[in-house]
């Protein structure tokens, strides 16, 4: 794409942004709970609308070259990726769920659910790469030094060791070659036995004729009948893989040319910065200095020939001569400096006031007064205001004031715009140099006053600021480890095993189709359950979007801890690797097996997991895994493991999570298959979202055996019914589809495929020496979760609309 092409997609996408924000304002009123369903279909629109723009934000910041463009649109792409968690929010409150049924809301936008995917910003990545290969390189060296060599071998010992391995493979390939010798001669000689058929010519040549005759035309009837299904669509052309890989080899190279070219004109950028800062600060300095000290010194003589004595001068924190220059007359200063003061003695007589009528008061009115409040608010639905709204319409506004009018052609080689630049330099300047002038001013306001009213400088008493409860006053940490340094912490960590290298895992190759039947089902007052689709997208919301970036991680609401919930072989271990992969995290490993016999005793456990979450912090952002979470909050410990003591991390993980706040890009993921065996308090109050992962359905199932077979470079055929796999497959999960596959798709197995095609009977036999996850375990696992606090809520409220409908009926009966 050109650059225009660039800033036209950005011209619609602010428009798409206007109207969002004209929607912004009536979400904010509550709505009665009769009116759930329309208020979550509002929502869900908002929230897809936001995707959509997400989007597009990330391709134009990723691809447009112009530095001062592509702040503004850095500043966008965290703010509407906020908003968009936010949203995500307010759906989870609305309907009481982690997974939300959007297909009639698709359908009506006329949109697919290709739509629904979270895009993961590119520069999550890309900004921090140099950081991300000095770690490896450091992870990697230290990993080397705890490997042992490989022994050394005589030459004569390494000589013998490759004769031995070449006479075993070429007696294997003899009695390959002996074995068909064998089957040849076997099968001449039951030929002479049963004796030979003799055709004459002409009937030796309508046999041939017939054979091929017969060959030609199946082959035709195929071809015309794979043709006719294209056309239709009932089966996909074959792509041109030669053709394809040229395509997205150009477009890659292309996005890659304009990231070099990104980095060049940043590289001018910050020397221009520079340079206007300092030639602003040459030129135009001096004379806002004089300036300045010339328009408080009037407003000194203004305010002395007023009130007969010269002002107090606004301290730093209020604003120092920004007050003053605020477009407003020595007078109005002078009454908001008093007012001040005047409105803090006012409101401690209004609140003495407000108590003694308090006590006054009876008793009963505040109690009935308070529940009905508590009972209304509980039960209106509304949406939380919106942290990163303001910021959306500052860079909204931003564009259309200054960006809107300016198109590639007025700048063709991309370069800054310097007008912009001086006039945001010039504001910098003007800031550092009104802070000396306050400083000097104050000096000689302190001298006028001794000269002239021989006054000794009076300060200004400011209104006390009123300290919050002690509850809520957060606890700082006691550094354990205050004289070591991060590398020692690093490479100590590395050696016991904490700190583990992350295998490089894309999110995309989780694979897994949406639910498209949710609303039908929900109108069956059926529950649906969650696809690996929605598991994929509700992890890169909590996870990977918020670890990805500081900014939306200050600002979104704040998310410490995730439990994955499911079977084995439901792929939790691969989405904690996707987590640290699209985000560069590291991989910390607190799972009560790699604790045993490491740091016993209270203190070691209160030092592991003080260093953990030191160095987790410190190289933000950082993953801390626990595998089995549910034995750190097991009911009763079993015998065998009592040994290795599982609960003993318990209260200090719960104590080092409380201590992150928005802005410690650590998130803490457990993974656990026998939620059943912990408490449930424990486990609820640890892991704030707790995402189920049941059983693939039928659809999932169906791109599960697709695409698995086609990474491994295998063509699919007529001869392989995907779909019987997929209805065979019921109660198979992820896992178990992938080593049905690795067993029949040896490398012996892929070099015939030319003379015998896979069929589906071939993956049955290994399907059924895998045990599948039955319906027993999958329903204790459903009923746990619908006993969880989300889940407990759930369930209320489907009963609650339930006896809603049967009174609707009841009364309807009546009626009739």
């Amino acid at each position: 794409m050109s650059e225009g092409a660039y800033q036209r997609l950005w011209d619609s996408s602010h428009v798409t942004l206007q109207e969002l924000l004209d929607q912004e304002q009536p979400l904010l009123e509550p709505v009665s709970p009769r009116e759930r369903q329309s208020f979550q279909y509002r929502l869900s629109s908002i929230y897809l609308s936001y995707l959509g723009l997400m989007r597009r934000f990330d391709t134009l910041y990723d691809q447009m070259v112009q530095p001062q463009k592509r702040r503004l649109l850095r500043r966008l792409l965290d703010s509407v990726a906020g908003r968009v968690l936010e949203l995500k929010d307010d759906l989870v409150r609305a309907d009481l769920s982690e997974y939300h049924c959007l297909d009639r809301v698709l359908q009506d936008l006329k949109l697919t659910p290709a739509d629904l995917e979270v895009p993961i910003p590119k520069y999550f990545l890309l900004e921090q790469s140099t950081i991300l290969k000095e770690r490896e390189l450091m992870l990697a060296e230290i990993l080397s030094r705890m490997e042992p060599g490989f022994p050394e071998m005589h030459r004569t010992e390494a000589i013998i060791l490759l004769q031995r391995a070449e006479r075993a493979r070429q007696g294997r390939l003899r009695a390959t070659f002996m074995r068909e010798i064998r089957k040849e001669e076997e099968r001449d000689r039951k030929i002479r036995e049963d004796g030979w058929h003799k055709f004459n010519q002409n009937e030796a040549a309508i046999t041939v004729q017939k054979v091929w005759k017969g060959y030609l035309q199946r082959k035709r009837t195929q071809q015309d009948r794979r043709t006719e299904m294209e056309f239709i669509g009932m089966l996909p052309s074959p792509p041109s893989q030669v053709e394809n890989a040229g395509v997205s080899y150009q477009a890659g190279l292309g996005e890659d040319i304009r990231r070099i070219h990104q980095m060049e004109k940043e590289e001018e950028f910050q020397l221009a910065m520079v340079k206007t800062h300092d030639a602003l600060k040459e030129t135009e300095g001096p004379d806002m200095k004089e300036k300045l000290k010339e328009q408080i010194r009037q407003w000194f003589i203004e305010c002395h020939a007023l009130t007969g004595r010269f002002p107090d001068y606004p301290d730093e924190p209020r604003g120092g001569s920004y007050l003053i220059f605020a477009d407003k007359t020595p007078e109005q200063v002078k009454m908001e400096l008093e007012a001040q003061i005047q409105e803090s003695k006012k409101k401690d007589q209004e609140k003495n006031k407000e108590k003694e009528k308090e006590k006054k008061e009876g008793t009963q009115k505040k109690g009935k007064n308070e529940k009905t409040r508590k009972g209304e608010a509980d039960t209106m639905l509304k949406v939380w205001p919106s942290r990163f709204i303001p910021v959306i319409h500052a860079g909204h506004e931003e564009y259309m004031s200054v960006w809107k009018s300016q198109y590639g052609s007025i700048y063709p080689k991309q370069s800054f715009d310097a007008e912009t630049l001086r006039v945001e330099k010039r504001k910098e300047v003007e800031h550092e140099i009104r802070i000396q002038v306050d400083e000097l001013m104050r000096q000689e306001l302190k001298s006028l006053r001794l000269a002239v009213d021989r006054e000794e400088g009076r300060p200004l008493k400011h209104p006390k600021k009123k300290t919050g409860k002690k509850a809520g006053k957060k606890k700082k940490e006691k550094d354990l480890t205050p004289n070591r340094s991060v590398d020692s912490l690093f490479e100590e960590l590395v050696v016991f095993g904490f700190l583990r290298k992350s295998e490089t895992v894309a999110l995309k190759d989780y694979i897994g189709d949406y639910l498209y039947l949710g609303s039908v089902l929900n109108l069956a007052n059926k529950l649906p359950m969650p696809s690996l689709f929605d598991i994929r997208q509700n992890v890169a919301l909590y996870g990977i979007l918020r670890l990805g970036s500081p900014d939306i991680h200050s600002m979104a609401p704040l998310i410490r801890s995730i439990l994955l919930v499911g079977p084995s072989g439901m792929g939790k271990k691969m989405l904690v690797k996707a987590v640290c992969t699209e985000t560069g995290a590291n991989l910390f490993d607190l799972s009560p097996g790699n604790l045993q016999g490491k740091y016993p005793g209270k203190m070691g456990v209160q030092m592991i997991v003080h260093i953990v979450f030191k160095v987790a912090r410190l190289l933000q952002p950082s993953v801390i895994w626990i595998g089995n979470a549910e034995k750190n909050f097991y009911k009763r410990v079993p015998k065998e493991e009592k040994e290795m003591d599982p609960k003993r991390i318990k209260k200090d993980l719960t104590k080092a999570l409380r201590l992150l706040s928005p802005g410690d890009r650590v998130m803490l993921i457990g993974t656990t298959d026998q939620p059943q065996l912990a408490e449930m308090r424990g486990l609820c109050r640890t892991y704030e979202r707790i995402l189920f992962m049941p059983r693939p359905d039928y659809a999932s199932r169906y791109v599960l055996w697709r695409q698995m077979i086609e990474a491994r470079g295998i063509q699919l055929t007529q001869n392989l019914d995907i779909s019987a796999l997929a209805k065979v497959s019921d109660g198979y999960t992820p896992g178990h589809i992938l080593q049905a596959i690795h067993s029949v798709l040896t490398e012996r197995r892929v070099l015939q495929l030319s003379k015998r095609p896979l069929v589906a009977s071939e993956f049955l036999g290994h399907l059924a020496k895998l045990g599948p996850v039955y319906r027993e375990e999958e329903e204790s696992l459903k009923d746990w979760y619908f006993k969880t606090p989300l889940g407990k809520r759930r369930v209320k409220l489907i009963k609650d609309q339930d006896a809603e409908e049967a009174k609707l009926a009841k009364e309807k009966k009546k009626r009739n």
